[in-house]
């Protein structure tokens, strides 16, 4: 098991991966575009001994000068409660960390998972405008009912 950078044949088992849980509506879908736009962001986890491939996906997404946003973080159902969320948001963490980001956010349906890991709740409004540019194009906007949570 391993957990890298992701590379550019990684962009299609990502997308069919945040696509899973899109149609759930437990994340927000990626386009390919999107993807291939914004690969940097993105580490994944991959058990080739196993030959699963890819089986986690998390991304660090830089906002703004001091504030970034743990990002489309899906596991399959299978490997679920392994300790494969909380390793990938870890290493994007430490990645925040060696950025010099001092503070990062995340929109979830999963609060406990992310306070386990340090976050705490906060008040939406108390994030910057930037940060809701995702939000408008999702199908749940302006109704969501994911918890802002940050990590300080």
């Amino acid at each position: 098991m391993m957990i890298r950078n992701a590379h550019i044949d990684d962009v299609k088992p990502i997308y069919a991966l945040l696509q899973h849980f899109s149609d759930k509506q437990l994340l927000l879908g990626r386009s390919l575009s999107s993807l291939y736009d914004q690969l940097r962001d993105f580490v994944v986890y991959e058990e080739n001994d196993l030959g699963a491939g890819i089986i986690g996906v998390c991304a660090l997404h830089v906002c703004w000068e001091n504030l970034a946003e743990i990002r489309s973080l899906a596991v399959p159902e299978e490997h679920q409660r392994k300790g494969i969320g909380s390793a990938l948001v870890r290493v994007c963490l430490e990645e925040a960390v060696r950025m010099g980001i001092k503070r990062v956010f995340t929109l979830t349906y999963q609060p406990e998972f992310f306070n386990a890991l340090g976050f705490r709740g906060i008040d939406k409004g108390k994030l910057p405008h930037k940060v809701w540019s995702d939000c408008i194009k999702c199908p749940k906007f302006p109704d969501c009912n994911e918890e802002a949570m940050i990590w300080e």
